[in-house]
């Protein structure tokens, strides 16, 4: 929630990626919001019926960004505020040639399609903060400005990087344009489905031997509602996003009553492939420093600029998954329970 007062709502609002679940639910509480006369809901795919009928109001266009289309749209509708939440696909679909496109190119064209319409005036992208890559040598927290010790060269870290320079370049292009740029920690929750929902739901988790990464999360909620907030509230800039906290890797598994197996680095990604039966989506080997070293960000833009303060910390989001996100411990609590007066009563027996 925001302790600045929110602005003057934008007047016509297009929203890219509305089949995703964070752009589709986007387009659903921006359409709730009377003050915004126009909320259209751009895709290449047509949304699920109940996520359509959770948009009400809005417009929905099927049309590929990446295509000239999307520069008719924003001229058609006299859109004033983009919200790139295209990216957002990166939560569910494996990372290929053809999502790359998607990402890169289709940002390219929005940003070109923004450039040569007059009346927009801001862009919001969601980018991810998955571009300060992971390793031994990060720091203990990312600043918006800390440079990454070991760039993404491949992978959604790559294609974010890059499509942050063409959001960049089209605010030095067009200077009455306002950017922002969101860059959420690993988003969980209980009905989005993201790599780190699906590794953490494995019963048998493949984790790094010798290594205690830091983690640090995004509830669902709150990932949504720093994109309304950035949509309502006219801050420019580039803001990291994460809840209150850290959990060690160790911590997360344990709590959710799931067995760690200590693993090389190199073999969590494949080994995962084999332990989640065909779950979607799966753990990539650029996911392998994250998952070993962790990541954690510096938040204090996020509420002294941007205004958003989360309403869930990373453990909160952590047991919100756990309680109702459909993973069953295997081990549960009450073998936890009998394991700890086990442990109290030897150690007793000892002294």
């Amino acid at each position: 929630m925001s302790e600045q007062s929110v602005a003057s709502p934008p007047r016509s609002v297009l929203v890219t990626g509305a089949s995703t679940f964070l752009g589709g639910y986007v387009v659903s509480r921006l359409a709730e919001n009377p003050g915004i006369e126009r909320v259209v809901a751009v895709d290449s795919r047509i949304p699920s019926k109940t996520l359509m009928r959770k948009m009400g109001r809005a417009e929905f266009l099927r049309l590929d960004i990446r295509r000239p289309a999307i520069a008719k749209a924003l001229a058609s509708y006299q859109v004033d505020t983009v919200v790139h939440a295209a990216p957002s696909i990166m939560d569910s679909v494996e990372h290929s040639a053809a999502i790359k496109e998607l990402n890169v190119v289709g940002s390219m064209q929005v940003c070109a399609a923004c450039q040569r319409t007059p009346s927009v005036k801001r862009l919001i992208l969601r980018s991810t903060a998955m571009i300060y890559g992971a390793s031994s040598g990060d720091p203990a927290y990312f600043a918006e400005s800390t440079p990454a010790r070991r760039e993404p060269v491949r992978g959604y870290g790559r294609d974010m990087l890059d499509v942050e320079g063409y959001a960049r370049g089209l605010a030095r292009r067009r200077q009455d344009i306002e950017v922002t740029i969101l860059r959420p920690q690993a988003i969980l929750g209980p009905r989005i489905a993201t790599r780190m929902s699906a590794y953490l739901a494995l019963p048998l988790v493949p984790v790094a031997a010798g290594r205690q990464a830091r983690l640090q999360l995004l509830h669902e909620e709150d990932a949504l509602g720093a994109l309304e907030h950035a949509t309502l509230n006219r801050v420019g800039g580039t803001f990291n996003l994460a809840g209150d906290g850290v959990v060690t890797m160790a911590q997360a598994v344990h709590r959710a009553g799931h067995v760690p197996l200590p693993v090389p680095p190199r073999l969590i990604a494949p080994l995962a492939g084999v332990l989640r039966e065909g779950r979607f989506p799966s753990i990539r080997s650029e996911q392998e420093g994250y998952l070993a070293f962790g990541r954690v960000l510096d938040t204090t833009r996020m509420r002294a600029e941007l205004g958003f303060h989360p309403s869930y910390t990373t453990m909160e989001t952590l047991d919100d998954f756990i309680e109702r996100g459909g993973t069953e411990p295997l081990i549960g609590p009450g073998t936890w329970r009998s394991l700890e007066q086990r442990a109290v009563s030897a150690a007793t027996a000892l002294q």
